[in-house]
């Protein structure tokens, strides 16, 4: 299925008269898109191919304004960065902007098709469920350094870049990638505040399939997580990982955490799936939460276009909650992804060590013998 929509997105793109602007394009890419299909690795290399025979890199968006400020002036205890900030420095050399969207399975949406169709320009495709652990079943779980080193450095990143992540919803999926880059040490990562729909309102321009080289990188961060997994050289290696185990949690930690209760556990799903009023949307999943931790529902550190709250008013939110900024923090959420968001509001406050629970509520939820409380 991911194969023939593709297949269909290149040949949209060759009967395409050339001359049509890309605002005139999209129309006819979007329509393709009304089915969610999984961007798996095959689906990629089948890209790649495709692009290494039909396609020559399209005119790159014209950047109207220069930046006379360099990436080295913003600090990392902001975790984002404004649209602004990222247009006027989209040319720094060192500067690498990454695409991470991802959708949850009932928004119907395909991450990579849409990447096609509109991204910020020289942005590279981070796949969100690909660079993930191959060895459980749970979604998109933390990979190993190893697994993940290949994989960034088949992107093209390396420790010198400065990375700027963003996503299609606003701020949603990016703020997991953010926090994926910080356990394995690298701090020079921000969040794209408002993300691709703030970048588009904001007047400036996108690429649609500009670059096959963005693709031949995709299919090789896919390939090169399956050789690490399956025991085989991969290589060069241009990232090198610094893991920081104390931004990860376990499930045996937070088990641990209910009796110790040395952590503050916020949970960042809706009010309803943390008081089990509400069926969980996987199956198989029971309902409910984990015994001493608070709800704050995710959507509540953004403002109506989805950009991060101020810092006065997120502590407002941390406080109404009962979190004491003074003590140490573990978030959660369904998969590892909200929860990130959390991690991404305290660091706003100054809260650099937040831990995230990797397994999340499908782990927990999963397991017949883990306590469960309803409200």
């Amino acid at each position: 299925m991911a194969s023939s929509l593709i297949a269909r997105t290149f040949l949209a793109h060759r009967l395409a008269p050339s001359s049509l602007p890309l605002a005139r394009k999209a129309p006819i890419l979007t329509s393709l898109f009304t089915k969610r299909t999984h961007c798996t690795s095959r689906g990629l290399r089948f890209a790649a191919q495709q692009f290494r025979r039909t396609f020559q890199p399209m005119a790159s968006a014209v950047f109207q304004t220069r930046a006379d400020y360099s990436t080295q002036s913003v600090s990392t205890s902001e975790p984002v960065v404004s649209v602004d900030w990222l247009h006027a420095n989209l040319k720094e050399p060192d500067l690498k902007v990454l695409d991470a969207s991802w959708y949850m399975p009932d928004e119907q949406r395909n991450p990579i098709q849409e990447y096609q169709v509109a991204h910020i320009p020289g942005a590279l495709f981070f796949d969100v469920d690909g660079i993930a652990d191959q060895t459980t079943n749970l979604p998109h779980m933390l990979p190993s350094e190893q697994a993940f080193a290949a994989a960034v450095s088949s992107l093209g990143i390396e420790n010198k870049n400065s990375l700027v992540v963003y996503d299609g919803k606003g701020l949603f999926s990016a703020a997991r990638v953010w926090w994926m880059f910080r356990v394995f040490g690298h701090e020079r990562v921000w969040v794209l505040d408002g993300g691709l729909p703030r970048w588009r309102a904001s007047g400036y321009d996108v690429e649609s399939s500009a670059s096959s080289d963005a693709i031949l990188k995709a299919s090789a961060a896919s390939e090169a997580i399956e050789k690490v997994y399956q025991g085989q050289a991969v290589g060069p290696i241009t990232f090198e990982t610094k893991f920081q185990p104390h931004l990860v949690w376990t499930l045996d930690q937070v088990k641990g955490n209910i009796d110790e209760n040395s952590h503050q556990h916020i949970d960042a799903r809706s009010k309803a799936r943390f008081d089990g009023s509400v069926p969980e949307p996987r199956k198989g999943i029971r309902s409910g939460h984990v015994p001493g931790s608070k709800c704050i529902p995710f959507a509540q550190l953004l403002d109506s276009s989805q950009t991060l709250l101020p810092p006065d008013e997120l502590k407002k939110r941390f406080d109404e909650a009962g979190i004491s900024l003074d003590s140490p923090v573990i978030t959660s959420c369904g998969t590892g992804v909200t929860a990130c968001i959390l991690a991404l509001g305290l660091h706003r406050l100054g809260k650099h060590d937040v831990a995230v629970y990797d397994g999340s509520w499908t782990e927990w939820g999963g397991h017949p013998d883990t306590p469960v409380n309803k409200s």
